[in-house]
């Protein structure tokens, strides 16, 4: 502590450098200690899970008969692919080019499959597996949700 200004001087970027770890690794709290200083920054995720699907299935459920068919998309969406954090999906490396995947492509582990911008950061989410794009479940600019379903590889 300073005892001229009576106050912890913080270290902005390390708190802003310590948030975007948050959304990188999908943590939910990290802590750093530095002789008698402490920096804990967290966010709460119990709230972001119950959102997420709320917000997926809503306009689903509003169609007429073709909801009977995309209800079912949520148990085939078990094994999708799912968001490491909140940002905003792009399916395209820029504006006017072609999409990283679409549905029916092959698929290797390691292949860029879209990018979520998080705090002005463009971070790749790439297949875990091999396989075929069956299902891209949001759409080029969406907001996504921590755990919300990206796409379906079979």
């Amino acid at each position: 502590m300073n005892s001229k200004t009576g106050g912890m001087q913080v270290d902005t970027n390390l708190v802003r450098e310590l948030a975007e770890m948050l959304n990188d690794t999908g943590l939910s709290e990290i802590t750093v200690e530095d002789g008698e200083r402490k920096i804990k920054v967290s966010r709460t995720m119990t709230a972001v899970a119950s959102a997420a699907p709320v917000y997926a299935p809503a306009p689903v459920a509003a169609a007429a008969p073709a909801a009977v068919a995309s209800a079912a998309e949520p148990v085939v969406s078990a094994n999708a692919l799912k968001s490491p954090m909140v940002g905003t999906a792009y399916l395209t490396p820029e504006p006017d080019a072609p999409a990283f995947v679409s549905v029916g492509d092959k698929v290797s582990a390691g292949d860029t499959l879209l990018i979520i911008e998080a705090m002005k950061v463009m971070n790749p989410i790439v297949a875990v597996n091999s396989g075929t794009v069956k299902a891209v479940l949001v759409e080029s600019g969406q907001p996504v949700e921590f755990d919300q379903p990206l796409m379906v590889i079979e």
